[in-house]
């Protein structure tokens, strides 16, 4: 059984007595495991199938499924009970709490969920240990490099075990040496079994995962399988 699968997904927005068709028939299958990026440019409509893939909206006309539940038909409620349990979120803005530290950041989906405390406190601690995080735990965003606060949301976005991870431009805001520390750190995880969405503009981003959706006027243009040739290029240890 496929984790997402949307057939024919169009979404469509009214703007005063004109329509915009940001998708347009969109058909595609993803795997658990699968690595996947999703690439186009300004307006292509990668951050509109983002938010659809994510249950972050819903289409307008075409199907959704993930993990084998029709989802494209779903109340709110249902929707966010599937953001929450299933689905992990990385942004390029990174989203921590400032005044929280990065244990609490962390921690955060498993109070909102009613996980008891002493569950939380394990998995807290493993998600940061997965990030390799574990000596910086109790410190601030504000005192943490733009790197490790990176770290920190891809931490949280891990604590819950979801089915899919999905980054948003999560090298956007950093350097190219740390952007380079962050996807390698989607490639460990990766190999650790997680799947995971990367949506991007940058080519040597997208390289890291194994599959490119690219995506022009609300249609996919190209889905290609990414060489090793490639990958070894971009610094990924294969």
């Amino acid at each position: 059984m496929s984790l997402i699968e949307t057939k024919d997904i169009w979404k469509t927005y009214e703007m005063g007595t004109i329509q915009v068709h940001a998708l347009r028939g969109i058909s595609i299958e993803i795997n658990k495991g699968d690595y996947i990026a999703i690439m186009g440019p300004s307006g292509s409509g990668k951050s509109t199938l983002m938010n659809l893939v994510g249950c972050l909206d819903t289409p307008s006309k075409g199907e959704y499924y993930f993990t084998g539940n029709r989802v494209s038909q779903m109340e709110e409620d249902d929707l966010a009970t599937i953001r929450n349990k299933e689905i992990g979120f990385v942004f390029q803005t990174f989203n921590l709490m400032p005044r929280a530290t990065a244990y609490h950041n962390v921690e955060l989906p498993l109070i909102y969920n009613g996980t008891s405390k002493e569950d939380r406190d394990e998995k807290t601690r493993k998600a940061l240990a997965a990030v390799d995080l574990t000596d910086r735990m109790m410190h601030r965003p504000n005192e943490l490099s733009g790197g490790q606060r990176q770290r920190v949301a891809i931490a949280r976005a891990l604590v819950n075990e979801p089915s899919l991870i999905l980054a948003d431009e999560p090298t956007g805001n950093l350097d190219t040496k740390t952007g380079l520390e962050i996807m390698q750190l989607f490639s460990r995880l990766h190999k650790e079994g997680n799947t995971i969405i990367i949506v991007t503009h940058e080519r040597d981003v997208a390289t890291y995962a194994d599959r490119i959706l690219f995506i022009r006027d609300g249609q996919i243009e190209s889905d290609e399988i990414v060489s090793a040739g490639e990958k070894i290029t971009n610094g990924t240890s294969l």
